[in-house]
């Protein structure tokens, strides 16, 4: 998949001359997203190696943008030219329009030429009288608020009338407004060591915003296990759980496996058991590595294990067959969610979203919860935890566990739910349940 990727950036840079630089990478990852729909993870991961950082950081910068202000970007396009232009065109109007929303009227020239200059070599000099013509007519457009609230920033009509419901209307436009803005990056300190002073202190404790700047050193320290990097939204499932030293510990849904080492760090001595779907025959699933990359920094107190299955399906057989524990003092459920509390990490989640995805997502996340149940000890926890600030997947999802029998031997002990605006990290939601 990646190397699909890598190939169609190639393409989608041709015309220019030496290695293309951010913004010419930039019309690549935006060509490909239009084409393709691929994911924009998978799109950056794609991104050429011969690109220098700066140039990286500048093509992300840009390509983030469109995509997020993708409705908006479209409606300032929409109609002012006779015929569709050539997917690669489309993606370099798409980009100067994100300049002119960002940059505001007293950069509309510089932004409209150095578009326009671009063109003449990705595209061609008649293409670029086209981009001159159409981002004239964008600015303009661009420079008016749009009456509706999902054009004005930038979301799906149908998420934001879903979210006026629950949330309603100025919290809605608090959720949107947080969205749209580009996400700080945190990392959790992780070992008994003074702390680097560019690592900026914050109101959750152990977790440091990381500044712009010092990413040589933060990849150093990264990589010798000093420091996750990890939003401070995850510690919420993990003070729930309280793992204990010499616990035994199930986190059921583990890949990338941040809370799994989280939980590792936090137990210093014990076992946990990582477990999460098995990869298809013949590909390769990153979040599996990284999984194994990160169990692999656990402390050296505990014990780590990592297998793949399919929670839903397999019974007592399976954990013992492999010589790993039939039942838990605790175990930890981070379900798969529709990622609504997530989005300003995972930007393109709000267009590929669909509505009925709530009721799908709701309806295996209960499937999860009745079979992680049945792994915990009597008088174990069992925590569910969502990175979603929807309703359905949260408070929802307990009732209905606890409409049936399998809700029987627990009771709900406590509950916490983060959003965005209010708490000033991601959302989530999470839920402890002891058995009796």
């Amino acid at each position: 998949m990646v190397e699909d990727v890598k190939q169609g950036l190639e393409k989608a840079s041709k015309g220019e001359k030496s290695t293309p630089g951010g913004w010419a990478a930039a019309v690549g990852l935006t060509e490909l997203w239009l084409a393709r729909a691929e994911r924009v993870d998978t799109l950056l991961e794609g991104l050429p190696t011969s690109l220098t950082s700066q140039d990286r950081a500048r093509a992300q910068q840009l390509f983030y943008g469109v995509v997020r202000w993708s409705n908006r970007l479209e409606a300032a396009v929409e109609g002012l030219m006779t015929h569709p232009p050539r997917t690669k065109v489309r993606a370099i109007l798409l980009i100067a329009g994100f300049e002119l929303l960002e940059g505001g009227a007293d950069l509309t020239a510089k932004v409209i030429h150095h578009a326009v200059e671009k063109a003449k070599s990705l595209a061609s000099p008649k293409e670029a009288r086209l981009v001159n013509a159409v981002a004239r007519k964008m600015a303009s457009r661009l420079a008016e608020t749009p009456l509706d609230l999902a054009t004005e920033l930038g979301h799906p009509e149908w998420l934001v009338n879903r979210w006026v419901r629950q949330f309603g209307a100025e919290s809605t436009r608090k959720l949107l407004e947080w969205n749209q803005q580009p996400a700080p990056v945190y990392a959790r300190w992780r070992i008994d060591a003074p702390v680097p002073e560019f690592l900026a202190p914050t109101k959750w404790a152990g977790f440091y915003e990381v500044k712009g700047g010092k990413w040589d050193e933060v990849r150093k320290l990264a990589n010798q296990g000093a420091l996750y990097l990890q939003d401070p939204s995850t510690r919420l499932c993990i003070e729930l759980l309280s793992p204990k030293s010499g616990e035994v510990i199930l986190d059921a849904c583990a890949a990338p496996g941040g809370k799994s080492l989280f939980i590792a760090d936090t137990m210093k001595a014990g076992r946990v058991v990582a477990l999460d779907e098995p990869v298809a025959p013949g590909k390769s699933d990153i979040r599996i590595v990284r999984l194994k990359e990160n169990l692999a920094r656990a402390p050296t107190g505990v014990d780590v294990a990592l297998t793949q299955a399919d929670l839903r399906v397999v019974n007592t057989n399976f954990y013992r067959n492999l010589n790993l524990p039939e039942s838990y003092d605790a175990v930890l459920l981070d379900a798969p969610c529709s990622n609504t509390g997530v989005m300003r990490h995972r930007i393109d989640v709000k267009w590929r979203l669909q509505d009925g995805d709530f009721a799908r997502h709701a309806e295996q996340q209960v499937e999860l919860l009745h079979a992680s149940a049945r792994l915990v000890k009597s008088g174990g926890r069992l925590v569910y935890s969502t990175c979603s600030v929807d309703a359905d997947e949260n408070d929802g999802v307990i009732k209905t566990f606890f409409d049936s029998r399998a809700g029987g031997p627990f009771r709900l002990e406590r509950s916490v739910r983060a959003l965005p605006w209010i708490d000033g990290h991601d959302g989530a939601g999470a839920f402890l349940l002891i058995k009796s």
